[in-house]
């Protein structure tokens, strides 16, 4: 197996899991913050998309899906139009809110779409490749790569648990 085969397949398991964290809830549930200043389900998967998207544009000299396929305008949120959710306080993570799981998908699979096809040209030595020298280490791609999937993991886990909170509470 190559090293772009296991990140398509990493990758793949971010979509299913996404899918599985927000279907079939409604627009209550999805935009529910446990605390006051908890992240809900909708901020979670929002923004673990638009890091992808951001991230994975970025890296591959491509423009983002948000911008170029008017998901931007699809969600409608009062925040600058190239926002990703890093740092967000919790005002800002409480504008992120949406009416359907179907428009966070959506968008999640547009960027997973345009992942893959990034991914299917990838050669083993364009993951040595710098992406970002603002670090110390310069950043590669195969580097970038594997923080896109662990940040994606992380918060799709999340969104998944307050799932599992409000469907505890529902029984």
């Amino acid at each position: 197996m190559h090293a772009k085969d296991i990140l398509i397949d990493a990758y793949t398991r971010i979509q299913e899991e996404v899918h599985a964290a927000v279907e079939g809830l409604g627009p209550d549930d999805l935009n529910h913050r446990p605390g006051a200043d908890a992240n809900s389900i909708s901020w979670l998967v929002w923004h673990l998309t638009r890091v992808q998207d951001d991230h994975v544009a970025d890296a591959f000299g491509l423009d983002q899906v948000w911008l170029t396929q008017d998901w931007e305008k699809r969600f409608a949120l009062d925040l600058p139009g190239r926002d990703t959710g890093y740092g967000h306080s919790s005002a800002q993570v409480a504008k992120v809110r949406v009416d359907s799981a179907e428009l966070l998908t959506g968008y999640y699979d547009a960027v997973h779409a345009q992942t893959l096809g990034a991914l299917r040209d990838l050669a083993a030595e364009d993951l040595e490749r710098i992406v970002d020298e603002n670090w110390d280490p310069p950043v590669s791609l195969g580097v970038r790569l594997v923080s896109v999937l662990s940040d994606d993991l992380e918060h799709v886990g999340q969104a998944a648990y307050i799932r599992g909170l409000l469907q505890s509470a529902a029984s």
